[in-house]
């Protein structure tokens, strides 16, 4: 989820979030100790993402030195996710809950927040502070509150960490071919990896690799791999056959097998879907990669519309005695102000605005020549519409219809949807009884 550059080499860490999961563990941080009550001036900031606040000087020069000079009278605790010793039940234990969780805001929500009971509806408090939720990410607030079907609020949009296109230009001008363009679809792209994908003696050129898993997670035609209104999966339906067959053909141009999207750094992938954040670890791993991005395909027939948001939210815990206190400093998280900081940083904000959009990776040398506005190209795919209350949540594997089904078994689309469908289904059924 080593120093800048050593700090544009964090930004990386941040692909671990991408997976939905957990932090992932550093090394023996010592357990919680049991506390006192805290001061009444004292805020404590827990982050499971992003990653890179592992380390406290990374903390440190992203949030902690602007929130100690914004607020002179506070006193501000910060922990970071770690196994062991470090996770929400080590903190539960000691009896010392957060006031402001940064979180996944996927399926860790469903996971951590609502499991520990720690969630909290801000819809109150942004009210009280005039917050003006319509300035954020559209796509990114609808997901918080899609959580439920009144549409309370848990949390606030604050990182994301979008998809874009990456393309070796050496591959294009090798063959004679153009750039990607921002506002390309997906059958455009199709004709392009066709082109690309070539063999040539001992050199094998992979046209165009796209993370499955991802791609199916983060679905730009807003699907819910749940039923709505019942407990079970719901997968074998048009609008996923539609969203499998697209991406599936890509890996049946011969040669352009599915190997993985990290391959890209070794110079003989044309193009690869990626998180903006390998635009830094991509460099690094190789500085002679001739490389540029454009923005993610769409669907023809939604155009311009990327990935769903891919994001860490900031969340006010329901035991905090200083909701108020947390409210405002989220809020400065928010402004302009501070989403610029983040910006030079090559972090994506939820506020876009044109003058954080401008600020986007000044501090980092690696960005520097890169189309960049292909980043805030187009617009999120808005999230499938909230499920009633009081039905389960499971992770469902949706990369399981790709690898092994598809890849490995070769079953047909619809087949793949559906044994992944009563599989997770039945992981609801388990989970249900387990309660």
């Amino acid at each position: 989820m080593k120093k800048y550059l050593k700090s544009s080499l964090l930004i990386a860490i941040a692909i671990t979030a991408i997976a939905g999961c957990e932090s992932t563990p550093t090394a023996q941080s010592p357990a919680v100790e049991k506390s006192t009550k805290a001061p009444d001036n004292e805020l404590f900031i827990y982050t499971v993402y992003p990653a890179f606040y592992a380390k406290e000087e990374n903390y440190e020069k992203q949030i902690g030195q602007y929130l100690k000079k914004k607020f002179p009278d506070i006193s501000f605790k910060h922990v970071h996710w770690d196994n062991p010793g470090r996770q929400y039940k080590d903190l539960i234990a000691a009896g010392t809950i957060p006031d402001i969780i940064i979180e996944n805001s996927s399926g860790n929500f469903e996971k951590s927040i609502i499991k520990n009971d720690l969630q909290y509806d801000m819809t109150e408090l942004i009210k009280k502070y005039n917050f003006d939720t319509s300035k954020l990410n559209p796509a990114a607030m609808a997901k918080m509150k899609n959580k439920t079907p009144e549409g309370k609020i848990y949390g606030l949009p604050y990182q994301l960490s979008d998809f874009v296109l990456f393309y070796n230009k050496d591959i294009f001008d090798k063959f004679g071919v153009d750039y990607p363009k921002d506002g390309m679809t997906y059958d455009e792209a199709y004709e392009l990896a066709k082109k690309l994908t070539r063999v040539e003696g001992e050199n094998t050129y992979k046209g165009y690799q796209q993370h499955p898993g991802l791609y199916m997670t983060y679905n730009q035609l807003g699907l819910s791999p749940f039923s709505l209104t019942e407990d079970k999966a719901v997968l074998a339906t048009d609008g996923w056959k539609k969203e499998v067959d697209n991406l599936r053909r890509f890996f049946e141009i011969p040669a352009n097998q599915f190997t993985s999207v990290d391959d890209f750094p070794k110079g003989k992938m044309a193009m690869s879907v990626h998180v903006s954040e390998k635009i830094v670890q991509w460099y690094e791993q190789n500085k002679n990669l001739n490389f540029d991005i454009a923005a993610m395909p769409s669907f023809a027939d939604a155009p311009n519309t990327k990935a769903q948001p891919n994001m860490y939210a900031a969340f006010i815990t329901k035991q905090s005695t200083k909701k108020d206190q947390a409210f405002q400093v989220i809020q400065y998280m928010l402004s302009e102000e501070m989403q610029v900081n983040l910006a030079k940083e090559g972090i994506i904000g939820s506020l876009q605005t044109p003058a954080v959009q401008e600020a986007f990776g000044k501090n980092l040398p690696q960005m520097q020549g890169k189309h960049v506005q292909s980043i805030f190209y187009g617009q999120n795919a808005m999230p499938p519409a909230a499920r009633a209350n009081g039905l389960t949540y499971i992770d469902v594997p949706l990369h399981n219809v790709f690898s092994p089904l598809i890849f490995g078994e070769s079953k047909d689309s619809m087949t793949a949807l559906r044994m992944i469908e009563e599989q997770s289904t039945k992981g609801i059924e388990t989970e249900k009884a387990a309660k």
